[in-house]
């Protein structure tokens, strides 16, 4: 178990509370974790059902079929136009 790291959903705004609480990063990956030797439920916060992960050849956990991977952002501004590439929306 000691090649096990715990993976965190940590937002950027609070990654300094997560590293002060003694979590580290993950460069590879590009996630936080929780090394072995610290108490779990200083994150629990930031633990998700899938957030432990073996450090070997293991495929990392696949989204669930229902759940949305992307979707469109609208600007608020009524006067936004979208650049579709073909020709610039100013001019």
């Amino acid at each position: 178990m000691a090649d096990a790291k715990t993976y965190l959903n940590v937002p950027y705004a609070e990654k300094d509370a997560a590293k002060a609480l003694g979590a580290r990063w993950d460069a590879a990956v590009k996630k936080w974790y929780v090394p072995a030797n610290k108490d779990m439920a200083l994150f629990a916060k930031w633990q998700t059902e899938s957030s432990v992960a073996q450090l070997s050849n293991e495929e990392p956990a696949k989204p669930k079929a229902d759940s949305v991977v992307g979707g469109t952002t609208r600007s608020s501004d009524k006067n936004f136009i979208a650049y579709d590439g073909d020709e610039p929306p100013w001019d």
